[in-house]
């Protein structure tokens, strides 16, 4: 019970501090203040909803992959408080009600996965939570693909400074040890590549938030990504066990 009191007083928190900067005007700084969960894990709701209340909401689309049955995700919240729609994918499930389609997203598929579902060109959020592949698929999409707002898990446990992934294998399957995804600045250094620019990652160090690099000034504070990258937290106060032989490598 109290746990639950604590996360309702920390969320309304943040729907107030939101509000107050909001009136306030000017860049925001830190979104970590805004988190909020409804159905998000890390608080991502509210600081998606912060960052759209600044930008604005554009056309209300968006893609996630890796969401499992849709239940617990990024952009449920989205879609049923505030009338966006889009598709979900996930290796695992499929449910039409919501748009979630089983596929197995990989660099080499997942151009034509957008194009076969008919993803608008106009994109406005792109969630990626594959647990692995995750800075390859991105790096394949984003030539195609530009979405004004990028959410995609990094792996807190390589630090702030690092330029890693694991090696690209379009078979890989997490076995929930810390050989996973990619270093922030292996994300940070791609997303520049593509004009997108680090405003935030949640406070358990799970996910980054880019921003297209248009939408930025006067909107957002500019930090330096160690300013803005969080340890891992997400697991009793700390991260994944250590895998025994693999590690990631530098990208």
């Amino acid at each position: 019970m109290r746990k639950k009191i604590k996360r309702f007083l920390r969320e309304l928190r943040g729907q107030v501090a939101l509000r107050a900067a909001l009136r306030r005007g000017g860049p925001l700084g830190d979104l970590t203040r805004f988190e909020r969960s409804v159905h998000s894990q890390n608080g991502e709701d509210g600081i998606l909803e912060a960052i759209f209340a600044r930008i604005g909401p554009g056309g209300r689309s968006f893609v996630e992959f890796g969401v499992e049955d849709g239940r617990e995700c990024n952009t449920r919240h989205l879609a049923e408080r505030h009338g966006w729609s889009g598709l979900l994918m996930d290796g695992g499930h499929e449910d039409a009600r919501r748009n979630l389609r089983r596929e197995m997203i990989t660099a080499e598929n997942v151009v034509g996965l957008f194009r076969q579902y008919g993803v608008p060109a106009a994109l406005d959020l792109l969630s990626i939570d594959i647990d692995g592949n995750d800075y390859w698929v991105w790096r394949a999409l984003a030539p195609h693909w530009r979405a004004r707002v990028v959410v995609i898990e990094y792996n807190a446990s390589e630090g702030p400074e690092a330029s890693t992934s694991i090696v690209y294998d379009p078979a890989f399957r997490w076995d929930e040890t810390d050989y996973m995804g990619a270093s922030l600045g292996a994300l940070v250094a791609l997303g520049a590549t593509h004009r997108y620019t680090l405003v935030a990652c949640d406070s358990r160090g799970v996910n980054a938030f880019f921003v297209a690099d248009e939408l930025v000034e006067g909107n957002f504070t500019r930090r330096p990504a160690a300013e803005l990258w969080r340890p891992p937290r997400f697991l009793d106060g700390g991260g994944h066990r250590r895998h025994p032989s693999r590690r990631l490598q530098p990208v």
